[in-house]
């Protein structure tokens, strides 16, 4: 199980909720299990977030395994210049 942690419009979507727990080997698991539990997350989830595990980042390695208790932040893509 992982702890997800929830901010902003991520939060407004998952009906206020702040933080949840997930069983998920993997980050794309996690945000395909997210989306199904919470449905108005997914067209924030598709547009793009950035998950950080344990105080790390990542972008684009969805595959990432999950170890058991990791403390997962997700965060909406942000743009700019």
């Amino acid at each position: 199980m992982a702890l997800v942690k929830l901010s902003g419009t991520l939060r407004s979507a998952a009906g206020g909720l702040t933080e949840l727990e997930i069983d998920a080997p993997n980050i794309h698991q996690l945000l395909l299990k997210l989306a199904e539990q919470h449905p108005k997350l997914k067209p924030v989830l598709d547009r793009g977030v950035s998950v950080a595990v344990d105080g790390e980042i990542y972008r684009d390695d969805r595959f990432r395994p999950l170890p058991a208790g990791s403390e997962v932040f997700i965060l909406p893509r942000m743009a700019g210049g």
